[in-house]
């Protein structure tokens, strides 16, 4: 087993491209890595400069808007799960402290004639900034996209058909998250900008981050800072594939730390696109990831109900 002191980095047109050997190589490397921590990073993943840029303009724009017109986006019958989620109001699991962030989240779009159509929360439209909704929807798409290529590398390493995921997360419950992490202004007593936590989700892509902070806890209990180049995003593991691989593939705990003193008057903005399933999606452990070595850690359950009880520990719903 490696002892990382950052997260490998890889090439998805490596996966894409009609070289079979390529595609193996990929595989091998990013199974291995989500086996061992939970994260890799990854160029050629379909976003460009120039939309990134767009996105994070219209965050800005939006998290600089007036509290009292925030407020107005925040619908606390959506449970957090679709517009403005104010300061405070989510703590990691197990965390009596709440997270120093509010965020906003855009939401999956589904035909009327989906039979999930009622299940899902609405989208919340942000009629002071005409770009915003629109911009967000097509870095969605995209991330679906790029999403759906790691699901089907990860199907090939554990020895599923490639598109085993397909159908299972086409329509799926999945959220792109815009984050502020305002400055901080007095001493947070214990808080900190995101506390250690794992993801819900299946998979999350990370388009970067305005400032340092991003850290991982590997398998060996080793804390270390994630860097990625700017052409890169971060994907890693969230605990709906760690229960169904029985955790082969690794769910690594994650925080973002506070910034040195003397750096807490600067903001910090990151996009996390978490990559959710259909609802109906079992969870229950892959036979072949069960063995006398690793025996069925995980009860049955869907994926609609997992995330359901996740989110009143988030404290989103009660």
């Amino acid at each position: 087993m490696n002892t990382y002191t950052n997260i490998p980095s890889l090439d998805l047109n490596d996966f894409k491209s009609s070289d079979a050997n390529l595609k193996n190589h990929f595989v091998q490397k990013i199974g291995q890595a989500y086996e061992e921590v939970g994260f890799v990073a990854i160029k050629n993943h379909g976003l460009s400069d120039k939309l990134t840029d767009k996105l994070y303009e219209e965050i800005r724009a939006f998290f600089s808007l007036p509290t009292d017109i925030k407020l107005k986006y925040e619908k606390t019958e959506l449970n957090g799960q679709r517009g403005y989620v104010s300061f405070g109001r989510e703590k990691a699991k197990g965390f009596k402290d709440s997270d120093l962030k509010e965020f906003w989240h855009f939401g999956q779009e589904l035909q009327p004639s989906d039979p999930l159509i009622n299940q899902y929360e609405p989208n919340v439209i942000c009629e002071e900034l005409p770009e915003f909704n629109k911009v967000g929807r097509e870095v969605f798409r995209i991330l679906e996209e790029t999403g759906l290529y790691i699901l089907r590398s990860l199907a090939i390493h554990l020895g599923l058909k490639e598109n085993y995921f397909d159908k299972k997360v086409k329509g799926g419950n999945s959220i792109l998250r815009a984050i502020h992490y305002p400055p901080i202004k007095q001493e947070p007593k214990g808080a900190v900008r995101a506390a250690a936590h794992g993801d819900i989700n299946l998979i999350t892509i990370l388009m970067g981050a305005s400032a340092k902070g991003l850290e991982i806890q590997t398998r060996q209990g080793n804390w270390i800072a994630v860097t990625a180049l700017p052409e890169q995003v971060i994907v890693n593991i969230g605990d709906m594939m760690s229960r169904l691989t029985n955790d082969k593939l690794h769910s690594s705990i994650h925080q973002v730390t506070n910034p040195p003193k003397e750096e807490w008057s600067q903001p910090r903005f990151s996009i996390p696109f978490f990559m959710h399933p259909r609802s109906e999606m079992s969870l229950n452990c892959l036979e072949s990831c069960i063995n006398s070595k690793n025996p069925k850690q995980y009860t049955d359950i869907t994926a609609g109900d997992f995330l359901e009880e996740r989110i009143k520990e988030l404290g989103l719903k009660k």
